[in-house]
C-alpha cells in the first residue's frame, strides 16, 4: 500500500529473507511471518521482496510471483511491497514487472542483469529500464550496484539518464562506498529532486546517514530494524552520541555478514543469523550455497551477541 502523502517512498524498508524447507521449497507459512513481524515495527515503511537478499536469482519465475502474493496477503494494507525484477533478457524482464504488478507490488527495483558487469553501455541501460516500465507502468526504482562489482554502477551520465524516467521514484544506492554515494546523492538532488536516494549499504549505513539519505532498502533491518531505524532518527534530529552508540552495536554484525570473504554469502549468513536466533530451523541457501559450516557459524554467533541479540553460553 503507498501512502498518500507526498514524498510517499521515503523511510527504512527491509529487504527480505526467502525461507526454505529441508527439501528447499519455500517455506511460505514463515515467509508471511516474516512479513508481518517486520511491518510491524515503527519506522519500518516496506519490505524489498525479490532481492539479492532474497535470492532472486535462485527462484523461478512462478515463485518469484509467490513470493510478492504472500508480501500482499500478509501486509498489503499497511506497508509499501517492492519487488526486485532481475532478468538478463529485457522481454524477460517485462514478464516478471507484470507478474510481481499483477501479484500486488507496489513498486519494482530493476536490478542490472549481471553480464552488464562486463558490456554495460548506456544506450542498453535505458532501453531496459524503459522496456520493463512498459510491461508494468507503476512505481520503479533503480539498483545503483555496488562499485566493487566491477562496471556494474552506473555512470554519472547513465544515472542521470536514468532517473529522469517518469516511472522512477528511488535509487537503492549500493556503491558500498561513502565518497561514491554522495557523489550520486548530488547528481539525483540535482536533476531529479523528487526521486528518493537511498543509502543502502549495510556497512555503511552511519556515514551515509550523516551525509543525507531519504531512507534505506537493507536486508540487516530484517535481525535488527528498531536499531537502524533508531539510527535514522537520531542522525536525523542531530543526536550524534545517540547514533553512535547504535552504530557500535550494528557494524560489528554488519561487518561480519557484509565484510568477510567471500562476499557471495551474505545472505546465506543472514538465514544462517534467523535460525542461530531460533527464528527459523533451517538456516540454508539453495545449492550451490548450502549452508554454512561450524566455524562460519560460530563467527556469527560472536557477532550476534556483540550486537545483543544473543546471549552467549560458555
Amino acid at each position: 500500500m503507498i501512502p498518500s502523502h507526498a514524498r510517499p517512498f521515503r523511510g527504512i524498508y527491509a529487504a527480505t529473507l526467502t525461507p526454505l524447507d529441508a527439501r528447499d521449497r519455500i517455506d511460505e507459512e514463515r515467509l508471511a511471518a516474516q512479513f508481518t513481524e517486520l511491518a510491524g515495527h515503527d519506522g519500518i515503511v516496506g519490505v524489498l521482496c525479490n532481492g539479492h537478499a532474497g535470492e532472486v536469482f535462485l527462484l523461478d519465475r512462478a515463485e518469484r510471483r509467490r513470493v510478492v502474493e504472500i508480501a500482499r496477503e500478509s501486509i498489503g494494507d499497511r506497508a509499501i511491497i517492492v519487488s526486485g525484477v532481475l532478468a538478463e533478457e529485457s522481454r524477460e524482464a517485462q514478464r516478471h514487472a507484470a507478474d510481481a504488478r499483477d501479484a500486488g507490488a507496489d513498486a519494482l527495483l530493476v536490478f542490472p542483469p549481471f553480464s552488464w558487469a562486463l558490456s554495460q553501455e548506456p544506450g542498453m541501460v535505458l532501453r531496459h529500464h524503459r522496456m520493463v516500465a512498459e510491461a508494468a507502468d507503476m512505481p520503479m526504482m533503480l539498483y545503483q550496484a555496488g562499485v566493487g562489482a566491477g562496471r556494474m554502477a552506473y555512470p554519472p551520465a547513465t544515472l542521470a539518464r536514468l532517473v529522469e524516467l517518469p516511472q522512477v521514484v528511488g535509487v537503492k544506492e549500493g556503491s558500498w562506498e561513502s565518497a561514491a554515494y554522495d557523489a550520486h546523492r548530488r547528481l539525483v538532488a540535482e536533476v531529479a529532486p523528487h526521486v528518493e536516494m537511498m543509502a543502502s549499504g549495510d556497512e555503511h549505513l552511519l556515514s551515509c546517514f550523516a551525509l543525507g539519505s531519504d531512507g534505506s532498502l537493507v536486508s540487516l533491518a530484517v535481525l535488527m530494524p528498531d536499531e537502524i531505524v533508531a539510527l535514522d532518527r537520531a542522525v536525523a534530529r542531530g543526536d550524534i552520541p545517540a547514533a553512535r552508540a547504535l552504530h557500535a552495536r550494528i557494524q560489528p554484525l554488519a561487518n561480519a555478514i557484509y565484510g568477510a570473504a567471500p562476499g557471495g554469502f551474505a545472505t546465506v549468513r543472514l538465514k544462517c543469523c534467523m535460525e542461530l536466533l531460533g527464528r527459523w530451523p533451517l538456516g540454508h541457501g539453495r545449492p550451490p550455497i548450502g549452508a554454512l559450516d561450524a566455524g562460519e557459524r560460530q563467527r556469527l554467533r560472536i557477532a550476534l551477541a556483540h550486537a545483543g541479540l544473543l546471549e552467549m553460553v560458555a
